[in-house]
């Protein structure tokens, strides 16, 4: 699903190259990891044909069956059925570029290494990333590239920087699994823009792939989609929400003498007077 949605994050990136709109930061996770490396990974020029060909490739059917975009579906039946035999197909077979089913299933042959221990194999998907990202232009590039990840030992999510760390498939590939599918507390960069210092005016794009509103589910796969939505769209609304509720203080009108408490220095900290407007921009999904 994530795979699909994807592609969305790469159409509203050509929207904005095309209003000669170039962000000087992109932060993703999971699928949005991908699209910011090939953005961030590629000269302002080329990224959208960077962007175009993963797309392409990764869309392939795993058996090699044309998708038969010129036939419009309007029984939703049908469109269903097709949807649902399209993903059962990646799921037995796996995506092109992408991932590949493990030969030896971990249910059967478990594992001592940490990243065996998954359905998929995601080599594919790092040779990529090697193809079409310029790993030295990303680490050296004027736009920062941010990527977050879940340490499974803590639990506790990281981010990788290109200002700190030296970058490179693994951190992409790290930021984009989804135990036990591939070998997981956030699934919006925001928070980490914001709490970046020092503040700066901002114009932030927050592209989402999960839509708080829907639909009453009619099956057990669009019951899981929702499951989904909900999951991931809270996080993201939980993380503008705080923001917003930290800019509203009215630090200014404190009486003098509570300025120097400890807690009152703890506000100061998150809320100012910089000019921050964020973009929410969110997929809604055609059944």
């Amino acid at each position: 699903m994530n795979r699909a949605l994807g592609s969305y994050q790469a159409g509203v990136y050509q929207a904005l190259a095309e209003a000669d709109l170039h962000p000087d930061w992109v932060a993703g996770i999971s699928i949005g990891a991908v699209n910011a490396a090939l953005i961030a990974g590629n000269p302002p020029e080329r990224r959208v044909e960077k962007l175009r060909e993963f797309w392409e490739a990764v869309s392939t059917p795993p058996l090699g069956v044309p998708r038969l975009a010129s036939i419009d579906i309007k029984d939703d039946v049908i469109h269903r059925v097709i949807n649902q035999t399209r993903a059962l197909g990646i799921m037995l077979f796996g995506a092109p570029h992408f991932f590949t089913p493990r030969l030896l299933s971990p249910v059967f042959w478990p594992s001592q290494n940490a990243d065996q221990l998954s359905f998929y194999d995601v080599a594919p998907l790092r040779a990529t990333l090697e193809r079409l990202v310029d790993f030295d232009r990303l680490n050296a590039s004027a736009m920062r590239f941010s990527v977050g990840a879940v340490n499974v030992k803590t639990a506790n999510f990281v981010y990788f920087d290109a200002t700190t760390h030296r970058i490179g498939p693994a951190h992409i590939i790290a930021s984009g699994s989804l135990p036990p599918g591939f070998s997981l507390v956030s699934n919006t960069p925001l928070q980490w823009v914001l709490d970046s210092r020092p503040r700066l005016d901002t114009l932030a794009f927050q592209v989402d792939l999960w839509s708080a509103h829907g639909e009453l589910p009619r099956n057990l796969g669009e019951a899981d989609v929702r499951q989904k939505e909900i999951q991931f769209s809270s996080r993201t609304r939980a993380a503008t929400d705080q923001y917003k509720r930290a800019q509203k203080l009215l630090l200014k009108d404190l009486p003098t003498e509570l300025l120097d408490r400890p807690e009152v220095k703890m506000l100061a900290a998150e809320a100012d007077e910089k000019v921050c407007n964020i973009v929410h921009l969110i997929y809604n999904a055609k059944n």
